[in-house]
């Protein structure tokens, strides 16, 4: 039997493939758009933070897995705010970065004022989530971290000093805090852990990314510590971070000799690939490490956390 061809089909075939592309195409730009690894890695620190404080107050998970959503939601919102706001903010330098210069406001795949409005918008949403839900201790401690971000990191210092990687710091190390604060407005010895293990681990995190990066970087004109100072001077620095690392397990020893040990072997591992930064030839090669060891690092790390906190493990 012949197939028979109608207008309908030749529809269906001539577009449905196409728009399965545009509308893939688009998902990819909105991931690329809030910075989705960014904000998974964030949230998974949220989580450790909001683990941490149920588990020190005694209170039952199960009775708060809707405070968990919600702080979850806000808190993915806020940090996607901030990302969408600091591709608007440099959509002039990051056409010069290769890594950057396919996001979708480079591209003008999204208006500028769109992408203006949605992040004004979507930080704001999050941040109500997180006042209305849960409670405004961890409103506040999002705000920090965004205005940090945006203000003070993205249109301030990023272009003008070699600390902003510093400035930075601190709002990536903010996330923890909110999962904390979600739970109980009291100061503990946990949430300043959390905070300095992310201040600290952010910085040879970035100046590793910074080296393998510098040439882009010195193109585009942020002045990063390799480009400004040289690979020597950013070795140094990178060590010296990792070495402050060693002793902040010590402050969350309620979590018991397991996580100790290996958050103390991490530190150590990771202290061992920094200083051999000063024998080898390929300083690239050496970053790379540096930076994969990194992300190896804060996804071991945390989860870590959850795990020996577990009932199974007590």
């Amino acid at each position: 039997m012949n197939k028979v061809e109608t207008p309908y089909t030749d529809v269906v075939s001539d577009t449905a493939i196409p728009a399965k592309r545009n509308m893939r195409s688009t998902v990819q730009a909105v991931k690329a758009l809030i910075k989705i690894g960014i904000v998974n890695s964030n949230l998974i620190t949220v989580i450790a933070g909001f683990w941490l404080a149920i588990y020190i107050h005694g209170l039952t998970f199960s009775e708060h897995i809707g405070t968990l959503i919600m702080t979850l939601i806000g808190s993915g919102l806020v940090i996607a705010g901030g990302a969408i706001l600091n591709n608007w903010y440099d959509v002039d330098i990051d056409p010069k970065m290769t890594r950057t210069k396919t996001r979708p406001t480079v591209t003008g795949l999204f208006s500028l004022r769109a992408v203006l409005i949605s992040g004004i918008v979507t930080t704001i949403i999050g941040l109500g989530i997180l006042f209305l839900f849960t409670n405004a201790y961890a409103a506040l401690f999002a705000f920090i971290g965004w205005f940090v971000y945006i203000v003070l990191y993205t249109m301030w210092t990023k272009r003008k000093y070699t600390l902003n990687t510093i400035v930075g710091c601190i709002s990536g190390a903010m996330p923890p805090l909110i999962g904390w604060f979600a739970i109980t407005p009291e100061l503990h010895i946990f949430p300043v852990g959390l905070f300095l293990i992310m201040f600290i681990w952010q910085t040879p995190h970035f100046l590793a990314l910074a080296m393998k990066k510098m040439d882009e970087y010195k193109e585009a004109g942020v002045p990063m510590l390799p480009v400004v100072y040289g690979f020597s001077i950013t070795k140094r620095q990178i060590i010296v971070y990792i070495a402050c690392l060693l002793p902040l397990p010590l402050l969350l020893t309620s979590l018991g000799t397991t996580f100790v040990v290996i958050a103390t072997a991490l530190n150590i591992g990771w202290l061992i690939l920094a200083l051999t930064g000063l024998f080898v030839k390929d300083d690239l090669k050496w970053a790379n490490r540096i930076f994969v060891f990194s992300l190896n690092y804060l996804v071991i790390l945390f989860p870590l956390m959850v795990i020996v906190t577990l009932p199974i493990f007590n």
